[in-house]
């Protein structure tokens, strides 16, 4: 990704541009980042939910447990809606029932609109319609002399100078085109006036029936054109309120099942959850007492919730629970430990959790805030055993942490007059020396410190 001086950005994925969603995306299946104050997001029940079923890889049990749930909340809602309905049913069946019968005697099909306008049209201006096709027929063929007639002459007339000149052969041919299609015209126009039908009673009866549906659609507050949809739309909604008692029962057997498919599911999530939660609470239990917690005891805790609490999580709530000292009871993570503990403790669970995930690459900012001495270099040991199968990369102050990276980078600022460079350096042996002595005694750097480097660079080694 290259973010200009002006703010836009451009991202490109393999040399080819590729917008930021994408690469958000790819990235999230390539890059984990665990940040120095992850440990304060530990202390929601939410995330301690949400790390208990990364750990376990619930995530289709997860998702399909939110879909029953939705659903069962989804049924039950229109439950609840069909019975709320049920004290307006009769009032709106009466309404229905006369409604639908009246549109039923109007029995109004689904083309009849517009082939009345058709006919009405038609019936209204035949008197016209006859008397210009008359006119029309009389002047093409029946008068003398007529279009038909002098048409004919002049194609005759045409067809005697061929001979002088067949240039002429074309204008012939059009001449005789014209009156064939006079001819047909005039056949089609008197076919028309034999099938005209001057009927007054029709008219009238179509008048008739036209005004009748108006009326009708005015009281349905639509347009005439519209009432045959508007009957079969009544129909269905009279048909559903008269089988409302059969789809509440229906809905009822619905609701049911759709609880017990959910409960199943969860059921099935729970029994998981509760084998996960031991393995995970033995598991960061032992790494606490790596660092620096020799009797601490760590526990995941599944507490059921009444079924009317029952949520798209599941039927329990999740409770991460800690016991730092010997002898002490495990109680709330939020209500025993300390910063540095719960730094710790957060430290042991991401390096369990992230062993569970393919994400190849891992980046450690300052996760060892807190922690010193022989416990840093516990951490160190657990990160180097980490980079055995995968690439991590951790940004550290503490020498002991840094000492047991297979490689070490000095990151540093370098301020001119007008602008700030960030300088990563690759140091190889003799420099990472220095500067493990460098963390570990300060800007004065002697050949005590610098033995000191040398000597955990060399057990670094051997681990």
């Amino acid at each position: 990704r290259i973010v200009g001086n002006d703010g836009r950005s451009k991202g490109y994925i393999n040399g080819y541009p590729a917008p930021m969603q994408l690469l958000r995306e790819l990235g999230e299946q390539l890059i984990d980042i665990h940040g120095q104050h992850e440990h304060q997001s530990l202390l929601r029940r939410d995330m301690q939910r949400r790390l208990l079923d990364d750990y376990a890889g619930h995530g289709d049990l997860c998702s399909k447990v939110r879909d029953s749930f939705s659903r069962w909340k989804q049924l039950e809602a229109e439950l609840a809606t069909l019975r709320q309905a049920a004290g307006n049913r009769e009032a709106r069946l009466d309404l229905l029932r006369f409604q639908a019968q009246e549109l039923d005697a109007l029995a109004m099909t689904l083309d009849e609109w517009r082939t009345l306008e058709e006919e009405q049209r038609r019936l209204a201006n035949a008197a016209r319609l006859r008397d210009t096709c008359e006119l029309a027929v009389a002047r093409l063929y029946d008068d003398e002399p007529s279009v038909s007639g002098i048409v004919a002459e002049t194609g005759r007339e045409i067809q005697q100078l061929l001979a002088v000149d067949p240039a002429l052969n074309s204008a012939a041919e059009l001449v005789e085109n014209a009156a064939i299609q006079i001819d047909e015209a005039v056949s089609e126009l008197r076919h028309y006036l034999d099938r005209l039908d001057l009927d007054p009673q029709r008219l009238a009866d179509i008048d008739q029936r036209i005004a009748t549906i108006h009326d009708v659609a005015r009281k349905h507050r639509t347009e005439p054109e519209e009432l045959p949809a508007l009957s079969t739309r009544l129909s269905a909604e009279l048909a559903e309120l008269e089988n409302a008692d059969y789809r509440l029962g229906q809905l009822e057997a619905e609701v049911k099942s759709a609880q017990q498919a959910y409960v199943s599911r969860a059921t099935a999530l729970s029994a998981s959850r509760k084998k996960a939660a031991n393995k995970l609470g033995k598991l960061v239990t032992g790494d606490m007492r790596k660092l620096g917690m020799p009797g601490g005891i760590f526990a995941v805790m599944l507490e059921p919730v009444d079924p009317e609490r029952a949520s798209a999580h599941g039927l329990e709530q999740i409770e991460f629970q800690v016991s730092a000292n010997p002898g002490q009871p495990v109680m709330p993570l939020t209500k025993v430990a300390s910063g540095g503990e719960l730094s710790r403790i957060s430290l042991a669970i991401q390096v369990i959790t992230v062993q569970q995930d393919g994400i190849p690459t891992l980046i450690f900012d300052e996760v060892d805030v807190g922690i010193g001495g022989g416990v840093a270099e516990m951490v160190g040991e657990q990160l180097r055993a980490l980079g055995k199968t995968r690439q991590v990369l951790c940004v550290t102050h503490q020498p002991q942490v840094a000492a047991l990276g297979h490689n070490q980078l000095l990151v540093s600022k370098q301020t001119g007059a007008d602008i700030t460079h960030t300088h990563i350096q690759a140091l190889n042996d003799n420099e990472r020396c220095n500067e493990l002595a460098r963390m570990l005694g300060g800007l004065k750097i002697t050949n005590r410190t610098r033995a000191h480097a040398r000597e955990m660079m060399e057990r670094a080694q051997r681990s």
